[in-house]
């Protein structure tokens, strides 16, 4: 699947916004990837999912024993990820202000895994996730996305299969260009939501 053909799905479910948007960083930006648009049609997550699985098996990371994904962003596609590659799908959630398994998931020692995550900007989320795994004794060999927006430049610790790379800008909120900060800003996703 190409970039184009990733982005088309967005736009299809009408979920490539333009306006002023604050990120989960913190970072500002005229774009958002409006993920929770395209996940509420199982048909869309399927092709974007199936795409990434063999993106995955194709960069030689499908031998690992399950899918583990940050909360909340990466539940969904995390889990058609691994239905597709035949691995159970676990995710970790914020307790405290950290990651953590909770449900009775379980990550045994040296277990390999690998991260999927819905879009990347920063890879907080990822090297949050890889952290919580390695404290665990689990062994992440590899991460994956759907999008990555920083076009291959977030260093997540581990290698990163993206599925499309589509650079968006994104600035401080006190370096915004005059036609951005002409525009009220809204937080569209879920980190840092009480």
């Amino acid at each position: 699947m190409t970039r184009e053909e990733v982005l088309d799905i967005f736009r299809q479910c009408n979920g490539l916004l333009e306006g002023h948007f604050i990120l989960s960083s913190g970072l500002r930006s005229p774009v958002f990837l409006q993920k929770a648009l395209v996940f509420r049609q199982p048909e869309m997550a399927e092709k974007l999912c199936k795409a990434l699985a063999e993106k995955i098996a194709e960069a030689g990371f499908a031998n690992v024993s399950q899918v583990v994904s940050p909360a909340m962003g990466g539940v969904i596609p995390g889990y058609e990820t691994a239905r597709h590659l035949n691995l159970p799908a676990i995710y970790t959630e914020r307790v405290e202000g950290s990651f953590q398994l909770r449900r009775g998931f379980e990550i045994s020692a040296h277990e390999k895994v690998i991260i999927v995550e819905d879009i990347v900007s920063t890879g907080l989320s990822i090297r949050e996730c890889i952290s919580c795994v390695q404290k665990l004794g689990g062994d992440v060999v590899a991460a994956a996305c759907l999008v990555d927006r920083s076009a291959g430049e977030v260093d997540v610790g581990v290698p990163l299969v993206s599925l499309a790379e589509y650079k968006v800008p994104a600035y401080a909120p006190d370096a915004l260009p005059p036609e951005l900060a002409a525009i009220p800003a809204i937080k569209p996703g879920s980190r840092g939501l009480a």
